[in-house]
């Protein structure tokens, strides 16, 4: 009986020998499988983590890129702004000057018209003068031996006969002007005449052409006697 019980009690112990070396092999295994496995789940997780820190290097790159492109096209638009600025300023410049010119030339215009007034009123009144003067001229040709011409510069040219009692002929003479002041200007006497300047102040003054040419011829005259 004791025999009986020993080799089973050694039975059962190889048993639970067999049994736990086949369960400590199969968990080895299942040890070895799961470090393998976890070996090449960190290798593939290390070959992502790499290809994904590669991808996010990329992005900051192209985003730095793209910064950079902004800043660059910032500082376009700046310049064009300003340049943009500038040139609406000088066209603003440009702007005034014309109207300022405009102006100018409106106020030349206007100016020119009321000078080509002034004018044309001053030649007809030289005109009436030099017309007068040609009636106060023929009214003293004969009396006077008086001839009256008109020469280069809208000049008149008085020629006085009858004084030198030896040569009838010889001719005394002086010339005139209406200058634009539309005033009595006398020159070129021959001979000359000292008194001619006094004589022309006073025709200005007095505006007695008649007495003006009597004193000329009476100037004359003298010269003659003298």
């Amino acid at each position: 009986m004791v025999e009986d019980e020993l080799a089973l009690f050694d039975k059962s112990i190889n048993e639970f020998w067999n049994k736990f070396k086949s369960t400590v092999s199969d968990t080895s295994c299942q040890m070895v499988g799961l470090r393998e496995t976890y070996k090449d789940s960190i290798k593939a997780f290390a070959e992502k983590l790499s290809v994904k820190l590669k991808e996010e290097e990329r992005m900051v790159e192209m985003f730095l890129e793209y910064q950079n492109q902004i800043c660059r096209q910032n500082k376009l638009i700046q310049e064009k702004k300003e340049n943009l600025l500038k040139l609406i300023a000088e066209v603003k410049d440009k702007k005034q000057e014309v109207e300022a010119l405009t102006a100018n030339i409106q106020d030349l215009k206007e100016e020119y018209a009321r000078k080509k007034e002034t004018i044309s009123t001053a030649n007809k009144a030289n005109e009436e003068r030099l017309k007068r003067l040609q009636k106060s001229a023929d009214l003293y040709k004969d009396r006077l031996g008086l001839e009256i011409r008109k020469i280069y510069g809208d000049k008149l040219q008085f020629i006085f006969t009858d004084i030198d009692p030896k040569r009838p002929d010889r001719p005394f003479m002086f010339s005139l002007r209406l200058n634009e002041a539309r005033d009595y200007e006398v020159s070129d006497s021959a001979p000359h005449l000292e008194c001619l300047a006094e004589f022309q102040e006073k025709v200005r003054q007095t505006n007695n052409f008649s007495a003006f040419l009597a004193n000329v011829r009476k100037a004359f005259t003298a010269l003659v006697y003298n």
